[in-house]
């Protein structure tokens, strides 16, 4: 079982990672956060954990910043319907502690923002995965861990939009999902524009003036 890697970052191409360790190359799948963590590619001494999936007709390997996504990752693909490609796009756009409040709060609306999970979906995970989450400890623990991956207030319909306009100009920028939603947490969008939101976005994240 390969359980750590620790080489030079070759390439990153989410949701792909090259590392070389000792002369011979590991392309591992990671999530978008994971990669968000990353150092420039070239970089020495990159650790990376590991899950190795066995399949009848290939070897998958998959690479992770933290044990707590790790641990998620293995969860998730328990879930029947659920595979590794839905994994990680589930931990793209939700942190572990995100997730682990998400389901705790049974939130399907948001959960049902990850690419590939349509409502329906999102409701049978949430069920599927409060059990899991309840009876494990280190996941449990999660819930509440980083009070920024609460989910925000409501804000009126015409606010959310201008919300999602500004998120979509920050992903566009190379930004992860998760420094969006911390960006824009606590912006005030009613009477604001798009500009003036993605302005301010910049602002937090250390990108703009």
């Amino acid at each position: 079982m390969i359980a750590q890697l620790t080489g030079t970052l070759v390439e990153l191409v989410p949701p792909m990672a090259l590392i070389d360790v000792g002369g011979v190359g590991f392309e591992l799948g990671v999530s978008a956060n994971t990669a968000a963590q990353l150092p420039p590619a070239g970089t020495a001494g990159v650790t990376l954990l590991t899950r190795l999936l066995v399949k009848e007709s290939s070897l998958e390997l998959f690479g992770f910043a933290t044990r707590e996504e790790r641990a998620v990752f293995d969860r998730l693909i328990a879930v029947s319907g659920v595979g590794p490609k839905l994994a990680l796009s589930v931990l793209s756009t939700l942190t572990p502690a995100a997730l682990a409040s998400t389901v705790a709060l049974q939130d399907a609306e948001r959960m049902a923002q990850v690419p590939g999970v349509g409502k329906r979906k999102a409701q049978r995970l949430l069920v599927e995965l409060e059990g899991v989450f309840a009876k494990d400890v280190t996941l449990r623990g999660l819930v509440g861990a980083q009070g920024q991956d609460a989910p925000a207030p409501s804000r009126p319909a015409g606010a959310e939009a201008l919300v999602a306009e500004a998120t979509s100009a920050l992903l566009s920028l190379g930004f992860t999902q998760q420094e969006c939603e911390l960006a824009l947490a606590d912006a005030d969008a009613a009477g604001s524009s798009v500009e003036l939101l993605v302005a301010g976005a910049l602002r937090r994240l250390g990108g703009g003036a």
